[in-house]
C-alpha cells in the first residue's frame, strides 16, 4: 500500500486546452487551421452546420424533464420539498429559468468542452443559486496543497479564485478527467475550411461571379478611381451580373487572363 501512496501522492496539474479565444488568450493545442483561418468557439457558430448541431442538442437537453429523486425501500420517488428541486426544475437563479440555464450549460459544453457554474450558498450552507460562467475566462489549476482551484477572469472584479465546492463543473471529453477539450479546437481544420469556402464564395459573387478584369482607355485618365467606382456600381455584384455595358471615349473591357495569354 505504501508503494501506491508514494506513486500517486503528487497529482498532475490539469492542462487548460481551449480555442483561440480573444478573451482568454488560450490557443489551439495543435496550432491554427490549415486553411489559415482563425477558428474560435464563437466564430465557429457562424458556420451553419455548427450552429444547427449546437442548437438542436442544447435545446433538446434543456427541454428534458429534470427532477430530484430519493431512494426508498420500494424503489425511488420524487422529492418535491428538497432544496435542490426548485433550483434545478424551475429557477436556478433570479435571472433565468431552468430551460435557459441548461441550454447555456450545454452550449458551453459543446463548444468549449467544459461547463462552469458558480454555486451560491445561503447561511446554512445550502445551494441557493447557480450562475453560469464563461469557459473561456476560466482556468483550472492544482494548488500546492493538492486541491483544485478555479481562477475566473471577471471583467469587473478581476481574477476571482474559487474552490472546488464553489464551482459546478461538467467535464466534457478529455484525457485527464479534470479538463475537457474543446470540440471546436479538435475540428478546427474542417470548420476553418468551411469558413474559408464561405468567404471565397462571398467574394466571388460580390464581384459578379466572374474573374477580375481591366478597362483600357486610349488616352490619359486624371481620375481612374472614379471610373472604376462607377463601373463597379453599375456592373458589380451578383444582382448586376450579365448586364449590357455601355462604354464611351474608346474604353473597352479586357480580361486579365487575355493579358497573360
Amino acid at each position: 500500500m505504501g508503494i501506491f501512496t508514494s506513486l500517486f501522492k503528487s497529482r498532475d496539474r490539469p492542462r487548460n486546452f481551449s480555442g483561440d479565444s480573444v478573451g482568454g488568450g488560450r490557443y489551439f493545442p495543435f496550432g491554427r487551421a490549415w486553411s489559415g483561418k482563425s477558428v474560435t468557439e464563437k466564430t465557429a457558430m457562424q458556420t451553419t452546420a455548427v450552429y444547427a448541431c449546437v442548437r438542436i442538442i442544447a435545446e433538446t437537453v434543456a427541454s428534458l424533464p429534470l427532477h430530484v429523486y430519493e431512494y426508498t425501500e420500494d424503489g425511488k420517488r420524487r422529492v418535491y420539498d428538497h432544496p435542490l428541486y426548485r433550483l434545478l426544475h424551475d429557477i436556478p437563479n433570479p435571472e433565468m429559468n431552468s430551460f435557459v440555464m441548461r441550454e447555456v450549460m450545454m452550449t458551453h459544453l459543446l463548444l468549449w468542452g467544459n461547463s462552469y457554474s458558480q454555486i451560491v450558498r445561503n447561511g446554512r450552507g445550502e445551494v441557493a443559486a447557480l450562475y453560469p460562467l464563461m469557459p473561456e475566462k476560466m482556468t483550472v489549476d492544482r494548488g500546492s496543497d493538492g486541491k483544485l482551484y478555479y481562477t475566473y477572469s471577471s471583467d469587473k472584479q478581476g481574477s476571482v479564485v474559487f474552490e472546488k465546492d464553489e464551482v459546478f463543473h461538467i467535464v466534457g471529453l478529455g484525457f485527464d478527467g479534470l479538463i475537457g477539450h474543446s470540440p471546436i479546437a479538435m475540428a478546427k481544420n474542417a470548420i476553418g475550411l468551411s469558413i474559408a469556402a464561405e468567404e471565397y464564395g462571398s467574394s466571388f459573387f460580390s464581384n459578379s461571379g466572374t474573374p477580375s478584369g481591366v478597362l483600357e482607355h486610349p488616352g490619359y485618365l486624371k481620375e481612374p478611381e472614379k471610373v472604376r467606382a462607377a463601373w463597379e456600381a453599375a456592373y458589380g455584384g451578383s444582382g448586376n451580373a450579365h448586364r449590357v455595358a455601355v462604354l464611351e471615349e474608346g474604353v473597352r473591357p479586357d480580361r486579365v487572363l487575355s493579358k497573360v495569354e
